[in-house]
């Protein structure tokens, strides 16, 4: 059988669902899409998809991406009598029979090279919080946490800035057996913008080729302390220890953080990048 591989670029209001992951008995962003690809698609089975960053219960993403391999035969049977392409077929067809909380934006037939997850050249993750009752927004209360003490965003900032680079951050990840802890972040940053959407709350912005399981909302949470002035800015620093640490009840609540956007090398490097990431993370 002929398969073609399709990108997914899509968005979700994570507020609904117990995660990316499908999972017996649960609503998964994952369940709810694959069924909704075999429903369009006609396919004995939903079909499995390969998605860039599986998100937590409760945490959103604006910016999310998947593969999926489809039977070819199906793929040209989705435009039905319409006389679309396939690709505006099946965003169409997916808008009709997904819920109001998931949305895919577009769909694309890329090359067997393209792997949503090993892909991968850098994800991006936002945090937002509101210390402030000025800045809060009873419209945004389900991607903005609600903080009710105010916090110095240039303490913040000065803890964050030690992390970006490669470092061991065994202190903020939650263990899993065999799993690096070791990353590499190109990015880590609190601002308090002045103005759009975010102004006047505090805006973490988190950038890295792969994450380990709660980083970032343990990254959050220790700056939360530090932004409260219960810890000094250089405590945040001194747990990049590699010595392996539990900051799972300082984890910051889920729904303030958002997956962002995903980014990948042009085509023709697909396939090389893919090759590098599995080569650093799959067991041997």
């Amino acid at each position: 059988m002929t398969l073609v591989r399709i990108r997914l670029d899509l968005s979700y209001d994570g507020t609904g669902f117990s995660g990316w992951a499908r999972q017996p008995d649960l609503r998964t962003v994952q369940g709810v899409l694959e069924d909704a690809l075999g429903t369009v698609l006609r396919t004995e089975r939903p079909p499995r998809l390969t998605v860039a960053g599986r998100t937590d219960t409760g945490v959103h993403a604006r910016g999310q991406v998947a593969h999926v391999d489809v039977p070819a035969e199906a793929w040209s049977a989705v435009v039905g009598r319409s006389g679309r392409a396939p690709e505006e077929s099946l965003v169409r067809r997916l808008a009709g029979v997904l819920p109001s909380d998931v949305v895919v934006h577009r769909a694309r037939e890329v090359s067997e090279d393209f792997d949503a997850r090993f892909s991968a050249l850098e994800r991006t993750y936002v945090y937002r919080v509101s210390d402030d009752a000025a800045t809060r927004d009873p419209l945004r209360r389900s991607a903005v946490v609600w903080h009710h003490r105010p916090l110095d965003v240039a303490a913040m900032a000065r803890a964050a800035e030690p992390f970006a680079g490669l470092h061991d951050f065994a202190a903020f990840c939650k263990p899993r057996e065999g799993a690096t802890t070791i990353r590499t972040l190109e990015r880590f940053t609190w601002e308090r913008p002045e103005r759009g959407a975010d102004g006047g709350i505090l805006v973490a912005t988190v950038v890295a080729d792969a994450f380990c399981h709660h980083m970032v909302r343990a990254l959050v949470g220790a700056s939360l302390a530090v932004g409260e002035g219960r810890r000094e800015p250089a405590w945040m620093g001194g747990l990049l220890t590699g010595v392996r640490g539990d900051l799972s009840e300082a984890l910051a609540p889920p729904h303030g953080l958002t997956l962002e956007a995903v980014a990948y090398p042009p085509d023709g490097e697909l396939a090389a990048r893919a090759a590098r990431t599995r080569a650093r993370r799959e067991p041997r």
